[in-house]
């Protein structure tokens, strides 16, 4: 009964031990999971300074603007959405500006230069000048994330005739949703005085270079991908898209609160379509908007060779002796 009884004893103290050691090795499984989750959540935490592009050559931030809306006396802050959007709110001091606004309007979607970049030097002056615009001027523009990319387009046009310019990381959607200060009120332009001197033109390429240049450029079709299949949703004189293109549509490279992805991502969706950093890119659209957006995000991550192909869809599709495919 003693050796019974001794036995039990033993056999009791074991099992406490290895009910000890078992919650022991739960405790450090569960402090295991807990740091990962630490780790994960503070890689959510921080992910947003990523995106900040606090004021470089191509995008700033809501911060930036915000400290320096009221006290810098150079800031001119264009609103590239409709004026519907526009007078039902928007950042204070922002004038209303259409991309049109800097085109070529001249006849109709399709023709030569139709919606091209004025091409003029003392007309694009005049709307320059008339849009508050002078050599000193740091120009923010912002649009929404579900437009098209209007805040690119108007960036790259200001950008090529020599003015500082670059687009608001998130535009309207997340100067909103931050809670920022919205106005109603509309600014009455100053006419300032500006000359352009020189309209750079290695950032675009005309449809007869792109002719030459097919074979040995990296083609980005920036549309969705129904148009890049065939469809025609804006009275493109034929459906499909040009011959060896990608397809990557521009929002692609927006995160959901419509700020630019990091370079590691827009890298990653390039090496997924096998484009590299070394390649000569051309983008377009249907009209090279979401195409000039495009190309300005890809010069910000590193894609130094890459032009926007301005007359874009419409132009090429317009001309029957030029290929598309479906």
């Amino acid at each position: 009964m003693k050796y019974n009884k001794r036995l039990a004893i033993i056999i009791s103290v074991m099992m406490i031990g290895s009910a000890f050691v078992g919650c022991s090795n739960q405790k450090n499984e569960q402090e295991k999971k807990s740091e990962s989750t630490k780790v994960e959540q503070n890689i959510q935490l921080t992910t947003k300074e990523d995106y900040t592009y606090e004021n470089n050559d191509y995008f700033t931030s809501i911060s930036w603007l915000e400290k320096n809306i009221k006290d810098n006396k150079n800031l001119v802050i264009i609103d590239g959405r409709s004026d519907k959007d526009y007078n039902n709110g928007h950042i204070p001091g922002a004038i209303n500006v259409a991309w049109q606004s800097l085109a070529q309007m001249n006849g109709k979607a399709g023709d030569k230069d139709w919606g091209n970049l004025i091409s003029d030097k003392e007309a694009l002056s005049k709307v320059l000048e008339n849009l508050s615009i002078n050599e000193q001027s740091q120009v923010v523009v912002y649009a929404n994330k579900g437009g098209w990319g209007e805040d690119g387009r108007i960036v790259w046009c200001l950008q090529r005739a020599g003015i500082d310019a670059r687009m608001l990381n998130g535009g309207f959607d997340l100067w909103a949703k931050e809670s920022k200060e919205i106005s109603k009120e509309t600014k009455n332009n100053v006419v300032a005085d500006f000359k352009v001197e020189e309209i750079n033109n290695n950032v675009n390429i005309t449809t007869d270079e792109l002719k030459k240049e097919i074979k040995d450029v990296k083609i980005i079709d920036t549309r969705e991908e129904d148009e890049y299949k065939g469809a025609t949703k804006f009275g493109e004189a034929r459906g499909g898209h040009l011959p060896g293109s990608i397809n990557i549509a521009f929002n692609k490279l927006y995160n959901e609160d419509g700020t630019i992805k990091s370079n590691d991502e827009i890298d990653k969706i390039m090496k997924e379509n096998k484009i590299e950093k070394t390649d000569k890119i051309v983008t377009y659209c249907t009209s090279g908007i979401r195409s000039a957006h495009m190309a300005l995000a890809l010069k910000n991550a590193g894609y130094d060779n890459v032009r926007n192909y301005d007359s874009s869809y419409y132009e090429w599709a317009a001309d029957k002796n030029n290929e598309v495919v479906k």
